[in-house]
């Protein structure tokens, strides 16, 4: 029977997702990430170092999910909907700071609660994504320690990106702080802090944003063939913000020199490169292992002609506490919302009714699948319509054999970059 063991199964059967916890964990430095172009970023063991270290698979969101972990020290009352998963509240909303809200992606709500924290709770630092400096069609994990920061690295980055590398930054650092990563990143330090004390006592806010999946490096870089940019040229790249939903910028040449995509021309190349296979089994694009997680609102577009907003789905006690503060200090504008919207918003919601007739699939092709509890995946499932369902189930297989997913799968190492693996200095 196929079964994942190890670490290395879950790369080589195609379940990782490049968040970089195993890099942070390993007390041994037996980890290093690479960026595999047609891929996204992958770790790469020490065979001898890990050939009898499993300690990565107690946290590693490749392989196990667990939706209840958010709830589980918490006396609230929380609504369930099948697709939407576990809330305390729905808002939607965005930030009141006007620049801020202009460059970030839709309302800028994660952006404001970073800074609010950074300037009203004291909290040190902010871990969280940016532009590589020198690759700007890559990203690399960041720090940020005011406004400024924050403004300078807002907005959504459509490559791959592994912030749980810099972990330690929190961990080391004399106050709390926030995290703001993928719903996979937060489903991976929702279990480190329960393996890792120092970690839980300065994770002062969790945030996350709701992901379709992760295009990888490849689809940006095919995007600036279209462009007719050299890649050699490009001095920075921003996919969205500036309006929204903003547009695809690339600013290259020693001239500054601008070319521009609307987001639905370059989202409409770069989501055919979501190659990791994991993304397509994700229960979780809402992020339901955060403090809370926000996204588009979109049915508020593009009829309003809105400068930005967001939803914000309220997972946590924390997070319920932090979002009232920070609209009370007048760093964000709120109004009621409803799971039942973020459905009608949100297209993504519908990937939760096929995650069960996928894993359908892998099992049918003796694959092995994660776990994921908690989820209400066979529930969903049912409510879809017999033709959705064999869809998923059909789909799948298809995907697992014109892939060669049927199959371990190790990553050649010519066909990788390696990475720095902690945030950048300040």
């Amino acid at each position: 029977m196929r079964t994942i063991r190890s670490i290395q199964d879950v790369v080589d059967w195609g379940l990782c997702i490049g968040c970089g916890a195993c890099f942070y964990a390993c007390a041994k430095g037996s980890v290093r990430l690479t960026d595999v172009a047609s891929l996204g970023i992958r770790p790469r063991f020490d065979r001898a170092a890990c050939a009898n270290c499993n300690e990565c698979l107690d946290f590693c969101p490749g392989f196990f999910l667990d939706a209840s972990l958010g709830a589980e020290e918490s006396g609230d009352s929380y609504d369930h909907h099948p697709l939407v998963g576990r809330s305390l509240e729905v808002w939607e909303g965005y930030a009141r700071d006007g620049e801020l809200r202009h460059r970030a992606s839709s309302g800028g709500v994660l952006s404001a609660l970073a800074s609010y924290c950074l300037e009203r709770e004291g909290m040190s630092l902010v871990l969280h994504t940016g532009m590589h400096p020198t690759r700007p069609w890559m990203n690399q994990t960041v720090v940020s320690r005011s406004r400024h920061d924050v403004l300078a690295h807002c907005g959504s980055r459509y490559a791959p990106a592994s912030p749980c590398d810099g972990l330690a930054s929190i961990e080391q650092s004399e106050r709390p702080c926030v995290f703001i990563g993928k719903p996979c990143d937060a489903a991976a330090v929702s279990r480190l802090r329960r393996k890792r004390p120092g970690l839980d006592e300065k994770l002062g806010l969790v945030l996350t944003f709701f992901c379709a999946g992760t295009p990888c490096t490849q689809g940006t870089l095919d995007l600036l063939r279209r462009m007719e940019i050299p890649q050699e040229a490009v001095r920075h790249i921003r996919y969205r913000g500036n309006g929204w939903p903003g547009t695809f910028t690339v600013r290259y040449g020693d001239a500054g020199l601008e070319k521009t995509l609307t987001y639905e021309e370059s989202w409409g190349v770069l989501e055919k490169y979501r190659k990791s296979f994991r993304c397509h089994l994700c229960p979780d694009g809402l992020g339901e292992l955060a403090d809370l997680s926000s996204g588009d609102a979109w049915h508020r577009y593009p009829g309003e002609r809105d400068r930005g907003r967001s939803l914000v789905i309220i997972r946590t006690p924390r997070g319920r506490e932090t979002i009232r503060k920070a609209a009370e200090a007048g760093y964000l504008a709120l109004a009621p919302s409803s799971a039942a919207q973020v459905v009608a918003a949100q297209g993504l919601v519908k990937r939760r009714s096929e995650i069960f007739g996928r894993q359908l699939a892998m099992k049918a092709l003796l694959v092995p699948t994660p776990r994921f509890s908690g989820f209400e995946l066979a529930r969903s499932w049912r409510g879809a319509s017999p033709s959705a369902q064999l869809r998923s189930v059909l789909g799948t297989v298809k995907r697992l054999l014109a892939r060669g997913l049927w199959h371990r799968n190790p990553i050649a190492a010519d066909r990788s970059d390696p990475r720095q693996g902690r945030p950048v200095p300040e």
